[in-house]
């Protein structure tokens, strides 16, 4: 994955004026643009979109300052206009083209990335794969945004809107792995953009014929396989860590790869004020 990503840097850094297919250069390697960008994205901290964007704009600050037109430099860097190129100009460096040509900057440099796996020498992570069949995931949902670091407010809003019989019906319907009450996030934007939003469903795991009340949200589920992750310690950074431990360490050094679905949180143990917990974090896998 590591040398996928690389390539991927390459073509973007050879072609910073044109579009760059993620999905087609996945695939030319063996593997998925869903997965490339997942991986991008938890390893650069931005998706490609958003690196794309700051690399263009650095290598045409010095087009900027160099007094060539500004039309002719905004066609270069795939821009239809001088005003759509200013913006996108402005996002990066925080001042105008004209300031810039004007003083010489001031100008973010965004580099070039280059990816490497890092042995740290660090315990190995708590994983397993499970084939699951077919099963359904039913409580209720919200439209909520992703938020990489901290607590959701927004999922605690929804979950304290619930009255307590609703979870006390969720745990009797629950009849399926994970077991007990689950945090699913669901239609994730697949650059993982923060501030992007997501389906998040409070509820339960059930069989998949299992007869269900109307008023309940529902996610069907394929049969596949999955990677469990457990962690365990200070809520949520625990489980946060994982999630960046499973791009950083897992994913890597592993013949698998994110195939698309819900990602879900079992907790299966947790302090009385939820300071701390042991998580388990499910992501749906196939082969690489």
């Amino acid at each position: 994955m590591i040398e996928i990503l690389n390539h991927l840097v390459d073509e973007i850094e050879r072609r910073l004026g044109e579009e760059v297919d993620v999905d087609a250069l996945a695939a030319s390697r063996g593997t998925t643009g869903y997965h490339a960008r997942r991986m991008f994205s938890s390893l650069a901290g931005m998706p490609v979109s958003e690196y794309v964007r700051r690399r263009r704009m650095t290598v045409a600050a010095a087009d900027v300052i160099g007094g060539e037109e500004l039309l002719t430099i905004a066609v270069r860097y795939g821009y239809g206009s001088v005003e759509a190129f200013g913006r996108a100009f402005r996002s990066v460096h925080g001042v105008s083209h004209g300031d810039v040509r004007r003083d010489g900057g001031p100008l973010r440099t965004q580099p070039t990335l280059r990816f490497r796996l890092t042995v740290e020498g660090s315990s190995a992570m708590d994983a397993r794969i499970i084939e699951r069949p077919a099963f359904r995931l039913v409580g209720h949902a919200a439209r909520v945004p992703l938020i990489h670091d901290g607590v959701n407010p927004h999922i605690q809003r929804h979950i304290a809107s619930l009255p307590p019989e609703a979870h006390a019906r969720l745990k009797e319907l629950g009849n399926s792995e994970p077991a007990g009450i689950l945090q699913v996030s669901a239609d994730v934007d697949p650059d993982y953009r923060e501030g992007s939003e997501l389906s998040y469903l409070h509820g339960v795991a059930v069989d998949a014929d299992a007869e269900l009340p109307g008023e309940l949200d529902v996610i069907d589920v394929e049969e596949g396989a999955w990677v469990v992750f457990r962690a365990t310690g200070p809520y949520p950074a625990a489980l946060q860590s994982a999630y960046a431990a499973s791009a950083s360490e897992w994913f890597p050094s592993n013949p698998w790869r994110l195939r698309p679905g819900p990602s879900i949180v079992a907790v299966v143990e947790r302090a009385e004020d939820f300071s701390t917990a042991t998580c388990e974090l499910w992501f749906p896998v196939e082969r690489g």
